[in-house]
């Protein structure tokens, strides 16, 4: 439950268009719905500002439709990421709005009142075999109330990809980075922007990549200080950070000295 759903009920309250005892009700999910199985945080949208998310991985697809119309129930945008298909067709049968983002295996259903962050963020993905992870991160944002630009397949070799890239680059208030293999990519974009950037290391590469670790390490021993990383394949983590920087206030990128890209 967010802000705006409460503030939309105590209005409605106020009106009396509902009752005390209706508006007690849905009140009282808060801070938690047990639904036996899960205890749905419908508080966290009130601590963090921004909601709890499904992690549908490892669930039926019973279930993840049993929290995902709870959640919709009490109002705001509802994500679940690391969907199957089979978990969309169940939580379409309860919630029929929800949406399906094959690529980024992720079922969302947008809340009206989704809070829109100033600025853009730009998540770029190195190459095609990293989309999955950029487009979890892109879709997660966007729920999120982020403006995304996407950026895709620009690795580092053939490095003149990214470069054509500097006006959008020049104008992101955060980039998400995906890449697999050595994991470059992050540390290049981190010597264009003004920004902060999110690396996000991929499973992506022959043996040596080791399922991302090589890329995880790369990233973390990047020169670049503005580049920070999350796990292995997180894009929604990465998205997830990004909206609570711009959420907390970062300046624009023309409002930091020396800021445009040489």
């Amino acid at each position: 439950m967010t802000r705006e759903t409460i503030l939309e009920l105590l209005e409605r309250l106020q009106a009396g268009e509902i009752t005390l005892a209706a508006a007690m009700q849905h009140l009282g999910k808060l801070p938690y719905e047990d639904a036996g199985f899960a205890r749905i945080d419908h508080h966290r949208g009130l601590r963090l500002g921004l909601p709890e998310v499904i992690y549908a991985a490892g669930k039926t697809p019973e279930q993840t439709a049993e929290i995902f119309a709870r959640m919709a129930a009490a109002g705001g945008s509802v994500l679940a990421t690391r969907a199957s298909a089979e978990a969309y067709g169940a939580v379409r049968q309860r919630v029929p709005e929800a949406l399906w983002h094959e690529t980024a295996r992720i079922i969302g259903l947008r809340g009206s009142e989704t809070h829109k962050t100033a600025g853009a963020i730009a998540v770029i993905c190195a190459g095609t075999s990293d989309l999955p992870v950029a487009e979890e991160a892109a879709v997660t944002a966007g729920y999120l109330g982020l403006k995304v630009m996407r950026i895709s397949d620009a690795g580092v070799a053939g490095l003149h990809r990214i470069l054509a890239e500097r006006e959008i680059l020049s104008s992101a208030r955060a980039a998400i980075v995906c890449a697999g293999m050595e994991g470059a990519l992050p540390s290049v974009v981190g010597g264009l922007v003004a920004a902060p950037v999110i690396a996000v290391p991929t499973s992506v590469g022959y043996g040596a990549a080791f399922s991302g670790v090589a890329a995880l390490l790369g990233m973390l021993n990047s020169c670049s200080p503005n580049v920070c990383v999350v796990n292995i394949d997180n894009g929604f983590g990465a998205a997830y950070v990004a909206a609570m920087m711009l959420r907390a206030g970062a300046p624009e990128p023309s409002e930091i000295p020396g800021s445009t890209p040489r």
